[in-house]
């Protein structure tokens, strides 16, 4: 199969771009998960239109971006017939393919799973069912969420990744093939390839939504995430999942910009934090800069140390049964997991939990900091999925996450934000990251 690459195209505008063959916004796929429930519910739309919609986009899309690990148009058109009514009434939902469902296979990204139809929806895909939301398939994840990836395209430039691990939900949802998807996060699993894709990435406090149901990778670390097409879409989505309802009103936030590991942070993703904090300012938020704090140093490190360690533990079992089916670099990382002692990822535990006090007591009286969801654009090639360093760090502090589109850069990739709260309030959080969504729409 031939696939193209564009080489053309440099930064000439603010705002994300759809892929260039589908800009006309003529199908229901194509709206955010926001207007398919207003359309819903004035009866312009039904859910037999929008599911149609979006297997139409997946089939004559699914060449060049490869998003979905199982996909089958007369089970979705099937469940369309018996939806419950909900929040999620009537939107399409990939999930990802750790997260397990009943009715579809589950395989992990892995081979050694191939066929696996597990008992039981995992928690978060019972509650979208039982919301109403369109259970479009499951999409394509690196094997076990980790490093090794498989077949997803970027689908603004299918010579460069998509990100991972939830490669496939944030290409789906870039490429209107839903409005909304599952994904996860132990290191940048969520904010990294939503930022390569161009969409809303949301990674929760930890623990916000259950993991029940998701294969353990990291378990002290393993975040259930959210991906869309705005932040109303992200609140929407959230409100289904824990009954919360927000409003999404703010005035302009006290912002912080920083900029940890500067030295590996590309040109284009520089520029895209300075546009962003200079637009903020100029629309009133109060912005400041803080200077590199050490104990992210620490808090790196221990998040290497605890992942490694977990990892050892929770993929202990393939490495022994299945150890031909993984490769080199899997079989020497469990391994290495394995042999770090529990007193050692204690001690990172608790270093972790002493640089969180550090770094908590730097950001106090602010409101959002605002730092890079990746090194720049997506990378050339399938194989590298991006560094996950600008999201780790905030990922083992539990501290929420969102990534914004901003600008296009060079072979027409999109780049990104990200924005972090030190506070645990989710609303507030959403209604500050609306704030910042809108004005920078502008």
């Amino acid at each position: 199969m031939f696939f193209w690459c564009r080489l053309d195209q440099l930064i000439v505008d603010s705002g994300v771009q759809e892929p260039e063959d589908y800009n006309a916004m003529t199908e229901p796929c194509q709206l955010s998960a926001t207007e398919m429930a207003l359309r819903l519910k004035a009866g312009d739309l039904t859910p037999q239109m929008i599911a149609v919609s979006c297997i139409n986009r997946i089939t004559s899309r699914d060449d060049d971006v490869r998003a979905w690990a199982h996909f089958d148009r007369d089970q979705i058109l099937a469940t369309v017939q018996s939806l419950s009514p909900g929040p999620l009434f009537g939107i399409p939902v990939g999930v990802k393919d750790i997260i397990e469902t009943d009715d579809m296979p589950t395989e992990y990204g892995s081979k050694i799973y191939a066929g696996h139809l597990p008992d039981i929806d995992a928690s978060c895909v019972a509650t979208i069912r039982t919301g109403g939301g369109i259970v479009m398939g499951k999409t394509v994840t690196t094997e076990f969420a980790w490093r090794r990836a498989n077949q997803t395209r970027n689908p603004h430039n299918p010579c460069h990744t998509p990100g991972g691990s939830s490669s496939g939900s944030a290409a789906a949802v870039a490429d209107f093939q839903v409005a909304l998807a599952l994904g996860t996060q132990t290191a940048g699993s969520v904010i990294r390839p939503a930022a390569f894709c161009g969409v809303v990435g949301f990674k929760p406090t930890y623990g916000r939504y259950p993991i029940e149901g998701v294969k353990p990778l990291s378990p002290s670390l393993d975040t259930v995430g959210l991906f869309a097409r705005s932040v109303s879409d992200i609140a929407l989505f959230d409100t289904a999942l824990t009954g919360v309802r927000h409003k999404l009103e703010s005035g302009p936030p006290k912002l912080v910009v920083f900029v940890p590991f500067s030295d590996r942070l590309e040109e284009a993703g520089a520029k895209a934090i300075e546009d962003a904090a200079r637009r903020l300012s100029a629309a009133g938020a109060t912005v400041t800069e803080v200077p590199f704090e050490s104990a992210f140093d620490d808090i790196s490190a221990a998040h290497e140390t605890i992942m490694i360690g977990e990892i050892g533990r929770a993929l202990n079992y393939e490495l022994e049964k299945f150890p031909d089916s993984l490769n080199d670099y899997y079989r020497d990382n469990i391994s290495r997991g394995a042999s770090i002692p529990e007193g050692e990822i204690t001690n990172a535990r608790t270093a972790l939990a002493k640089a969180r006090k550090s770094v908590t007591s730097v950001f106090e009286n602010t409101d959002l900091i605002l730092t890079p969801p990746a090194t720049g654009p997506a990378p050339e090639g399938l194989e590298f999925t991006g560094d996950p360093l600008f999201n780790k760090i905030w990922t083992a502090l539990g501290w929420p996450c969102l990534t914004l589109p901003t600008t296009k850069h060079i072979n027409s990739l999109p780049l990104g934000i990200q924005i972090v709260s030190p506070q645990n309030e989710i609303s507030a959080f959403l209604a500050n990251a609306a704030w910042v969504e809108t004005t920078l729409n502008q």
